[in-house]
């Protein structure tokens, strides 16, 4: 199994000892997000100690007040790095508005033109801003491979698959009230489907109310393969292969 997002530097635990876990269990790569200058650091830092854990690298909506050409160098150089394998998150937040919203799109704009000119894929965050965040990746991110991560736009599925945009639930899928999200985890097309944990955020249900970890994505992946009606050992399969082919391990 694999976790293709989460934030080791905000678990609480060691990072060491997130990876040792999540290992035991049977997970066998890690994506952990860097998602402004220091986090980018601590994130490249921790790839670079395990050789089952990557980075990815990018400027979180909430961390683009100012945004400007000297961040985009700093993410430019961080994804030179052999370990840095996506550019991300970017995206929209309209829910918190923790930066400007005209600073968010010019960010979000700036690390789609990063992506393609590096050829990486490209991970993103939305919330509350679902129409313009698609009218940007439809307009500008035509030749990219996108990671919808954290997946919340089970109203427009079709259109993500219409574009070929990776869908990644995390631990939210599990829990009672997410239908909707269910059911678009039941109907993502087999190429298209990932998990992640996001943690320390969004525990699956049976540990919800407790801090996320790596680990707790197996937990994410049973509820998924029971929505979809297979093994688990053939959803595994599944996620390893299609984060293999857009993180290129």
């Amino acid at each position: 199994m694999v976790d293709t997002h989460c934030h080791l530097d905000a678990c609480g635990s060691p990072e060491g000892e997130l990876v040792e876990r999540a290992r035991a269990v049977g997970v066998t790569r890690l994506a952990t997000v860097g998602t402004d200058d220091p986090g980018i650091e601590r994130a490249l830092a921790t790839a670079r100690h395990h050789d089952d854990v990557v980075a990815i690298v990018g400027r979180h909506p909430h961390e683009t007040t100012g945004f400007d050409e000297r961040g985009l160098d700093r993410i430019e150089a961080a994804a030179a790095e052999p370990k840095a394998r996506a550019i991300g998150e970017t995206g929209l937040d309209y829910y918190r508005d923790h930066a400007p919203r005209e600073d968010q799109r010019r960010a979000f704009n700036a690390q789609i033109e990063l992506a393609a000119r590096l050829g990486m894929p490209l991970v993103i965050h939305t919330r509350a801003a679902e129409d313009d965040t698609f009218a940007l990746l439809r307009e500008r991110a035509a030749s990219l491979t996108v990671v919808l991560h954290c997946f919340s736009a089970p109203g427009r599925l079709e259109e993500c698959v219409e574009h070929g945009w990776l869908c990644s639930f995390a631990g939210n899928v599990t829990y009672p009230s997410a239908t909707e999200l269910q059911a678009a985890a039941r109907e993502v097309p087999d190429d298209l489907l990932l998990v992640e944990t996001d943690s320390p955020y969004l525990a699956p249900q049976p540990v919800r109310g407790r801090p996320n970890e790596p680990a707790n994505v197996v937990v994410t992946a049973q509820a998924v393969a029971a929505l979809r009606g297979v093994d688990y050992e053939q959803l595994e399969a599944t996620l390893e292969a299609n984060a293999a082919r857009v993180f290129g391990w």
